[in-house]
């Protein structure tokens, strides 16, 4: 069809019909499409009103829409705002089409319009990187035009909704769009749609490869805030429609409205026995959506409910505890959400997986870290893990960044703040949930999953003020931190003293004893007291950049690293060895400052007070409290790979500690003592660099046995990037007979499986035995 203007006389014929209007057939003069999959259009319209929009898409970002009589709405004036099909990308040049009905739902001057994207790909053309990039060729309706990739033509101002069909169809190594604006007209057969305006245009075959979604704005530039100019005009966007065979569909790919699940399994040694609790996440639901969760494991070759659980209405997770769980056999589960429609219809939805025996061979655990979503969904860490099939997850904080997503950070009122954390904590579910369906799962929430740069808890304490760096307490509303915790924590066994700490804020520390290993689960830094109780010489409070600064002058009485309550925990855990021969503390960073230079490969810093290593007789205490445990700490959060053990009265005489590589380092950190001029004594046999027996800037025992320092990271492809930066994961053996830890230490980019040296970190693998964590070492 050839791109036409319509007259004003036709334009006063134009029939705005809505929603309608995108249920009524196609006329029979458009090309024809070969259907390769089911129609789309019905995804919303027999829906309730929600926040969460469908399975089959993923809304950026979520809380700027709604599931609204049908549509969905964008909440949002401001531009960037999409929703993009997961199950539908274009993989072939051949012919296709898309159909929607724009609603002008809230009109203002600055009027970006709305319609389609096409050919929306990263660099790494994965459909969940894919739905982060605002590339593409765009097709839709701004007032008074139609427009389709650089071209426009004319269309009347005063519309307030108006049909859009895109097509695609082969021209040898090219594809031709056309752009129809529609309008419903009465037949014999009834109400049919006819284009009254069209435009093409010929692109590049491979430009219309990938993602495709609907468009909120048409602005080539990507705002993260609001319109500029004033407020923006809003849209809704009614009966979706995908059909063609350059569509390659995959149902598979649905993330909803089970997003996934999470579980542990505990020896209670109590009556209780074993426990298993389960978590099943999904997206935030409407009022007249069904409200519970089943769980079901399949016996005797049928599968039978153990009972439904009620979502959270704010961390939208259901959570199951089942006491005496026969943990001597291995069984397959699945979370079946049954959704109720608007016509009083039912569709069931579930999520599998297997919940394992307790092990009675070594313990094979993964120790994961930091998320930064540049390097989202972290594929080569994901496949890794699923190809290894640990036995036990860990995850030891920073699952998002406050920057995930983009968009910034909500701080407050609660509910649109909890919205804004659930969806990028979901990125870290859709990356990871093939793994976490199959084996338990520890997760740490830690300073950037509540939106901190850095933590000071102080219990619980409210922040007086705006700084999340350097300032004490907790900056959002508690109802979001309570809300962080359930959706992370829900699944974990029970907290050993669940009193709330301060402003009603849950807690979560206490013990989990799994294939005859017993873990402590700490939050390093819930009580942990701020920097402004210190003078660090200028500059940020938390941070000491002179060298010949004392530091043991911010050693100061009653300044806590763990706080009482969990060293009263610790105290007791370290002496209970029921049910378990080998232990291990979990947390989110090591008792150390194991950096020296931040940021820049050349900014010195001396001290860190985030770090663990300070308040250094808290530290020190901490460690008292765990060296009669013969504990291996395993932690994170610092974006460097370290192999240290600690020191207390001298070098060497207490605990290990394996902080483990981030899963995508973002800010880096080296230990480079060795260029600083940091004394050092005892280097271990293999002879490698800034490694031996040091004090750390706060004048800490640390004897650091294996670190491999990150490149700067330049490379253009994200995994490539997040390679140079040292990212990659840990991996923990726990041999029970013979009272060892194998520790390994794998990089981004390998195949953990193939055997290969090189897969390693440098000074990896390393076993250490059980006693070496109370000082009895052997040469190394």
């Amino acid at each position: 069809m050839v791109p036409h203007e319509i007259s004003r006389r036709d334009s006063l014929k134009l029939i705005t019909a809505g929603a309608a209007a995108a249920r009524v057939s196609m006329t029979d003069n458009l090309h024809a499409q070969t259907r390769t999959g089911p129609p789309e259009e019905n995804r919303w319209e027999n829906r309730h009103n929600r926040v969460w929009l469908s399975g089959d898409v993923w809304a950026n970002p979520m809380e700027d829409w709604r599931l609204k009589d049908g549509g969905a709405e964008c909440m949002n004036s401001g531009t960037g705002r999409s929703v993009h099909s997961l199950t539908h990308q274009i993989t072939a040049n051949k012919a296709f089409s898309m159909r929607v009905t724009l609603t002008r739902v809230e009109a203002h001057k600055n009027d970006g319009g709305a319609g389609f994207r096409i050919g929306l790909r990263s660099e790494i053309k994965d459909h969940r990187a894919d739905c982060f990039v605002n590339n593409g060729i765009t097709a839709g309706w701004q007032p008074g035009k139609l427009v389709l990739d650089k071209r426009s033509i004319n269309l009347p101002k005063d519309m307030e909704s108006i049909t859009l069909m895109i097509q695609g169809r082969p021209v040898g190594d090219q594809c031709q769009l056309t752009l129809h604006a529609m309008r419903s007209e009465k037949a014999d057969r009834g109400a049919i749609m006819k284009s009254f305006a069209s435009i093409e245009q010929k692109v590049p075959a491979a430009d219309i490869i990938g993602n495709v979604s609907l468009c909120h704005h048409l602005n080539p530039k990507i705002s993260k805030g609001r319109a500029t100019g004033g407020p923006g005009a809003r849209y809704g966007f009614y009966g979706w429609n995908l059909d063609g065979e350059a569509f390659t569909v995959k149902p598979e790919r649905q993330f909803g409205p089970i997003l996934w699940t999470m579980y542990t399994l505990s020896d209670s040694r109590s009556d209780e026995g074993f426990v298993l609790k389960l978590s099943a996440l999904t997206g935030p639901m409407g009022e007249k959506d069904n409200q519970e969760v089943d769980l079901q494991v399949k016996r005797g070759g049928k599968w039978e409910s153990l009972g439904r659980a009620k979502l959270d209405p704010d961390a939208w997770t259901a959570v199951f505890r089942i006491p005496n769980w026969d943990a001597s056999k291995s069984v397959p589960f699945r979370t079946v959400y049954t959704e109720k429609l608007t016509d009083g219809s039912k569709v069931d939805h579930e999520w599998a997986g297997t919940i394992r025996a307790n092990p009675t061979k070594p313990l094979r655990m993964a120790g994961l870290t930091c998320q930064n979503d540049y390097a989202f969904p972290y594929t080569p860490v994901a496949d890794n893990l699923v190809k290894l099939d640990p036995d036990l997850l860990f995850f030891s904080g920073d699952q998002l960044y406050e920057g995930h997503g983009g968009f910034g950070v909500i701080r407050a009122p609660a509910v649109p703040a909890i919205h804004n954390y659930l969806r990028k904590y979901y990125q870290f579910g859709w990356a990871f949930r093939d793994a976490m369906r199959h084996a338990p799962t520890v997760v740490l929430p830690d300073d950037h999953d509540v939106f901190h740069g850095n933590i000071w808890g102080m219990g619980g304490a409210k922040m007086e003020g705006k700084n999340t760096s350097t300032m004490g307490g907790y900056i959002q509303p508690v109802r979001m931190v309570n809300a962080v915790h359930k959706s992370s924590l829900g699944h974990h066994p029970d907290a050993y003293d669940p009193t709330p700490a301060l402003q009603n804020m849950s807690v979560y520390y206490g013990d989990m004893v799994y294939g005859n290993v017993g873990f402590a689960i700490l939050a390093d830094r819930m009580w942990k007291s701020a920097p402004s109780a210190v003078d660090t010489g200028g500059g940020r409070q938390d941070h000491v950049h002179d060298k010949d600064f004392d530091t043991a002058a911010l050693d100061k009485p009653g300044l806590e690293l763990l706080g009482k309550r969990q060293e009263k925990f610790l105290e007791a855990w370290a002496k209970d060895w029921r049910g378990h021969e080998l232990k291990a503390v979990l947390s989110q960073t090591i008792f150390g400052a194991m950096a020296t230079h931040h940021g820049g490969f050349n900014d010195y810093l001396k001290a860190d007070l985030d770090s663990g290593g300070w308040p250094q007789t808290a530290r020190n205490r901490a460690i008292d409290l765990i060296r009669p445990s013969m504990a291996l700490h395993i932690n994170g959060d610092q974006h460097l790979g370290s192999l240290v053990q600690y020191g207390v009265e001298k070098q060497r005489d207490s605990n290990w500690s394996f902080c483990t590589p981030a899963i995508g380092a973002g800010y880096p950190r080296w230990w480079r003592p060795d260029e600083v001029g940091m004394e050092h004594k005892n280097r271990p046999k293999h002879g490698l660099p800034h490694t031996g027996e040091y004090q750390d800037g706060f004048g800490n025992f640390v004897y650091v046995h294996s670190v491999e320092n990150p490149k700067v990271g330049k490379a253009p492809n994200r995994y490539e990037k997040a390679h140079e930066k040292g990212s990659g994961f840990g991996f923990i053996t726990f041999d029970t007979e013979k009272k060892t830890y194998l520790i390994e230490s794998f990089r981004f980019l390998c195949d953990a499986t193939d055997g290969k040296a090189s897969n390693q970190f440098t000074g990896w693998p390393v076993t250490l035995h059980q006693e070496e964590n109370k000082g009895f070492n052997k040469k190394r």
